[in-house]
């Protein structure tokens, strides 16, 4: 991947397609996919589109019963416990997976937090840099050997365009000397965006591909942490809590593009790149808006990229990929 290749490329589909005319004529049957967060929001809208085209539907879900409820009468997909913030949590759901797969031709990495209040988890790290990196990082390597045999993976992460707000913060990355709960999320945001880069990296010559992406405004459950007057101050939703903010995407119009890097015949051959609205995004310069899109260089940098991998499986102790 090079920078020049992070430019859009004219897809047929834009910000206002929703989730089922992205996989309407796809067959995905005999195909095995990974969902994290497939109960919820975009998730819950990745799975129901993925069963409707064919493919089987593994979600891991921190609340298991809350899954199994939400999924109730969605054909083809199983539901096992894990939990992102708990390494051991996630090798166990992995060890599961392999047992039960013999190939894995998607992993969509939905599952996140966003903006919580400081919380320490494992030795001390930050709870949000954890979750959504960590935790996706390590279910993806142990879980490479089966991307590695379905000759043709793709591994969808969800970034955000809050990764705009920092890049890795390589002197304070758990934010030791003081929170701020934003900044957190925009670093684990950045982090999203450079794992797909460098794993795709790493895999490209057996096959795995990997992009990230943004998936719009929505609001779902992913902004469960925040008080309402925070998201009423912000201008998102009304003092009921409804939906006011212009530029808002519905949850299936929000997994459009996930669904679009999983399933589009545009990127064959392509990787480490970062989407949004069904498109490659555009690079974006230091002082443009967190909300005119695109991508900015920090996050797609394979340096960068390198190094937070290098970091990754020190923290995490994952067998590496070979390289």
């Amino acid at each position: 991947m090079t920078i020049t290749d992070q430019q859009p490329l004219g897809s047929p589909f834009s910000a206002a397609t929703p989730a089922e005319d992205i996989v309407a004529g796809c067959d995905l049957s005999g195909m095995t996919a990974v969902v994290t967060g497939g109960y919820s929001g975009l998730g819950l809208e990745t799975v129901r589109a993925l069963t409707a085209a064919g493919a089987r539907v593994i979600v891991p879900a921190r609340r298991p019963h809350v899954a199994r409820a939400a999924l109730q009468g969605v054909k083809g997909c199983e539901v096992i416990p894990m939990d992102l913030a708990d390494l051991a949590s996630v090798r166990s759901a992995a060890a599961h997976i392999c047992d039960s797969a013999d190939r894995l031709d998607l992993l969509m990495a939905i599952a996140g937090v966003m903006a919580i209040p400081e919380r320490r988890v494992g030795p001390g790290w930050e709870g949000q840099f954890t979750a959504n990196h960590f935790g996706h990082f390590t279910l993806a390597c142990e879980l490479y050997p089966l991307l590695d045999a379905a000759g043709g993976a793709r591994v969808i992460v969800n970034s955000s365009a809050g990764h705009t707000l920092t890049g890795i913060r390589w002197h304070d990355p758990h934010f030791r000397a003081g929170y701020d709960k934003w900044l957190a999320y925009g670093q684990s945001k950045t982090a999203n965006a450079l794992f797909a880069v460098h794993l795709d990296a790493l895999g490209h010559n057996d096959g795995v591909r990997a992009f990230a992406l943004h998936p719009g405004k929505i609001i779902t459950g992913l902004q469960r942490e925040m008080a309402v007057q925070e998201q009423i101050d912000r201008g998102w939703v009304d003092e009921h809590g409804n939906v006011i903010g212009v530029d808002f995407k519905t949850a299936s119009q929000g997994a459009a593009t996930g669904l679009w890097a999983a399933t589009s015949p545009l990127l064959d051959g392509r990787g480490g790149l970062y989407l949004e609205d069904c498109d490659i995004a555009r690079v974006s310069t230091p002082d443009q808006p967190m909300d005119d899109g695109g991508v900015r260089t920090y996050a797609i940098d394979p340096d960068e990229a390198a190094r937070l991998w290098d970091l990754s499986v020190a923290a995490t102790g994952v067998t590496p990929i070979p390289r």
